[in-house]
């Protein structure tokens, strides 16, 4: 198997799922005692939360990109950004190693693509809804026309993952708001709902929703595991 760096911290939470997922994922294809052969650098979120909300994406990207030279010197051969939003920086990642970053926006594309979905509803952090980085990218390259809720609605989805979800605050108030987005975003014509926040297929684990959920962590780690194993 090849070695995958991952790059987390962004939070712990979700990153904590991929770390689950991705030695699941190994030990159900490959069987017996084996696990995922990782790296891991978990950065401190409040300082990447903090670059997020001045607009200085900039030192954002320099600080990813450090975090990826550093797994690449230690001996991955590939990556995994274990966040949505950061995604927004991935070209600065891209450009500061010689190994593949895994993009998470591919690896939905893909899945979209492939069940023949054309119109989608996205969730996910203001700056992933709002900004054209994690859209556009569907849009060019899969063929996906992505939706986003109200502007109300954006506003309370971000305040929920930054003020619940990366803090391991799961409530039920706030899973029937994200149900009433998503049906409200059915009625709109949306085919399925992208869970475009690794921590919101925390909250809605297991819940009966209005449309059909794609969640970008299961399958960003689904990506990640054909890549280990592609040579096995």
């Amino acid at each position: 198997m090849q070695q995958l760096g991952v790059i987390g911290g962004m939070s712990w939470e979700s990153t904590a799922s991929y770390y689950r997922l991705l030695n699941q994922g190994v030990r159900e294809r490959a069987g017996g005692l084996h696990s995922a052969p990782l790296l891991m650098h978990s950065l401190d979120f409040a300082q990447v939360a903090a670059l997020q909300s001045s607009g200085d994406w900039k030192a954002a990207g320099a600080l990813l990109a450090d975090s990826a030279q550093r797994l690449e010197q230690a001996g991955a051969t590939g990556l995994l950004l274990a966040t949505n939003t950061m995604h927004k920086v991935a070209p600065v990642i891209e450009a500061a190693v010689s190994i593949p970053l895994l993009h998470i926006g591919d690896a939905v594309g893909l899945a979209l693509q492939n069940a023949g979905i054309k119109r989608a509803a996205l969730l996910g952090t203001r700056f992933t809804m709002l900004e054209d980085f994690y859209r556009l990218r569907l849009a060019e390259r899969f063929d996906i026309d992505v939706r986003i809720p109200s502007e109300e609605q954006i506003g309370e989805i971000d305040r929920v993952i930054f003020a619940e979800l990366c803090r391991g605050v799961f409530t039920d108030e706030s899973r029937a708001f994200y149900l009433a987005c998503l049906e409200d975003m059915r009625a709109q014509g949306c085919e399925v709902g992208i869970l475009g926040c690794t921590e919101i297929g925390l909250l809605l684990e297991g819940v009966e929703a209005p449309l059909p959920l794609y969640d970008s962590t299961e399958l960003h780690v689904q990506m990640g595991l054909d890549w280990m194993l592609a040579g096995d």
